[in-house]
């Protein structure tokens, strides 16, 4: 079954008055789970004893102040309920009273008795006495206000610190330490990481300020190269892009046209290129070219004649390559 959520609002709301009721009867001393050991007293005034409040015998704490109530309509006198914590035995001649506190809030205290046999049941009386003789008690009329205050300031104090000490008690005190110890060693090192940084800073405001007054020195120089900037930049902004752009653009179509005619083979360089049979004739005129000049060094009586008696050569000139021409044709 899906529960909505307004049903799950209403159930935590229940839940934390039932637990803020519980706590709070807790601390007044009430116990809701359980039937306490019970015994009462009857006091003519209990000054600022209050529900809670401990009892105790010899210092020892053996129960708490369960409730107090008014035995008649006039308040002739006050029962003080008492819920004992302890399972032990009171002689039946035992006596409570009232014992005050500068410090903190007052407390019942039982006074046992010698009676070894009788011993107080649960339920039954124990013999109340308003004050123990002596200075105190004699004070304790004027102080009972102060106390009081004094008492909830304290109260107020102890839970404090008891809540406190159960945070900082075994492994989270130790953490805590450890952390303080931390947090002193990254304070020293961020002393030294600003001492450093403080340096480099400074160092860098000098620098800073050098390279101002170089700046400030430099000004002219400044002024005129940014004013050549400016006339380098005024003059691209005056050339004709799409001129030039117009001019290229018909210098390549004309470097095409060359291209293509040289491709061809209408014009000259075309056929001297493309044409494999005028490439054999100039190879041929390159070769009888050799050949006349090994002849020449050969034969040099045939082409020139200094002898006065000596014979003439009559033999002609070569009027073909002496080599056959074999290329292709």
């Amino acid at each position: 079954m899906k529960i909505n959520n307004e049903t799950k609002v209403g159930l935590l709301v229940i839940v934390t008055l039932a637990l803020l009721i519980i706590g709070f009867n807790f601390l007044k001393g009430k116990d809701l789970f359980s039937n306490p050991n019970t015994i009462y007293a009857i006091f003519d005034d209990i000054g600022a004893l209050a529900k809670g409040n401990a009892v105790k015998i010899k210092g020892l704490q053996v129960g708490k102040v369960y409730a107090t109530e008014n035995v008649d309509k006039d308040v002739s006198a006050i029962k003080v309920t008492i819920a004992l914590d302890k399972d032990i035995n009171i002689p039946a001649d035992s006596y409570i009273y009232i014992e005050p506190s500068l410090l903190s809030t007052p407390n019942l205290a039982i006074v046992k008795g010698n009676d070894k046999t009788n011993f107080i049941k649960y339920g039954n009386e124990i013999k109340a006495m308003s004050r123990p003789g002596g200075m105190l008690s004699a004070m304790a009329p004027q102080l009972d206000p102060i106390l009081t205050q004094v008492g909830h300031t304290i109260d107020s104090l102890n839970l404090i610190l008891g809540n406190v000490n159960s945070i900082f008690e075994g492994d989270t005190k130790a953490n805590l330490q450890g952390t303080l110890r931390n947090l002193n060693n990254s304070t020293a090192k961020l002393e030294g990481i600003l001492s450093e940084a403080g340096k480099g800073i400074n160092a860098t405001l000098s620098n800073t300020e050098s390279i101002t007054a170089n700046l400030r020195k430099n000004n002219d120089s400044i002024n005129a190269i940014l004013g050549n900037a400016k006339k380098f930049s005024d003059g691209l902004a005056k050339v004709d892009l799409d001129k030039m752009v117009n001019t290229i653009e018909a210098m390549l179509t004309d470097l095409k046209s060359v291209v293509n005619k040289v491709s061809s083979t209408d014009g000259t360089l075309g056929a001297l290129i493309n044409d494999k049979q005028i490439y054999n004739r100039l190879n041929n005129a390159i070769l009888s070219a050799e050949i006349l000049m090994d002849d020449l060094r050969a034969h040099p009586k045939r082409y020139v004649n200094i002898s006065v008696f000596g014979r003439k050569d009559k033999s002609g000139p070569l009027t073909s390559p002496a080599v056959k021409d074999t290329l292709p044709k």
